[in-house]
């Protein structure tokens, strides 16, 4: 039975944010006159703002997070968020996705303004159904199977005709805690999923945009 519903993730997903993100980490250190602990590359790009800055800071202290929160959202956005660019080939699938009556939602770490703002610059606002993010809801989420799970319910999605496509380890558990299969997004920059994914009957992978276009239409 082909799904009625596709959830997607959306950075790594659907759009390639990665350098603007890492842009914007740079910016807010440098504002804030401070070195990070860790190199900041690719590889950390996908946890929430605050989780990640934490990280990078090496520091719990709710003070420092919080100015360097407020110099990151200054760079990404305004400027920083202008630099995303789909992956090749998303906006055709999204788009047939949609002619074929299939509704579509976004469930992001990415906080919710910068992700409406990008859903809109791509000219996505009349594809996707419904946008949430972790800090859509009040009080904040704390992770994305719980988000998932709200998209689900607010909805009313039977998650047994959805889909979850993600190009992480967290997107999948996401998925699982949900009850829903899931698709690894093979062409994001996320942790590789395939591994763990082998012996998972609902476990599936999409090397392109095209792929998966094709596995969720039913034309393969």
């Amino acid at each position: 039975m082909l799904p009625t519903h596709v959830v997607f993730d959306l950075d790594g997903t659907l759009i390639d944010s990665a350098g603007a993100i890492l842009a914007s980490y740079r910016a807010a250190f440098a504002a804030c006159g401070l070195t990070p602990v860790r190199d900041i590359e690719a590889g950390i790009v996908g946890p929430p703002l605050g989780e990640t800055l934490r990280l990078l800071a090496g520091s719990e202290d709710p003070d420092l997070i919080a100015r360097l929160t407020g110099a990151f959202k200054q760079s990404y956005d305004t400027e920083g968020l202008l630099e995303t660019m789909p992956y090749p080939g998303v906006d055709d699938m999204l788009r047939a996705l949609r002619a074929a009556g299939m509704k579509l939602s976004i469930a992001t770490n990415k906080r919710i303004h910068p992700a409406r703002l990008i859903v809109g610059y791509l000219g996505w606002g009349d594809i996707f159904d419904s946008v949430v993010a972790l800090d859509a809801f009040t009080p904040p989420l704390p992770d994305k199977a719980a988000m998932l799970g709200r998209l689900l319910a607010d909805q009313g999605i039977d998650a047994h005709r959805a889909v979850y496509v993600g190009d992480r380890i967290e997107d999948f558990d996401a998925a699982e805690a949900n009850d829903i299969p899931f698709i690894a997004a093979a062409w994001g920059y996320g942790i590789p999923c395939a591994g763990k994914g082998m012996a998972v009957v609902r476990w599936h992978e999409a090397a392109t945009p095209s792929r998966l276009k094709s596995m969720l239409l039913g034309e393969e």
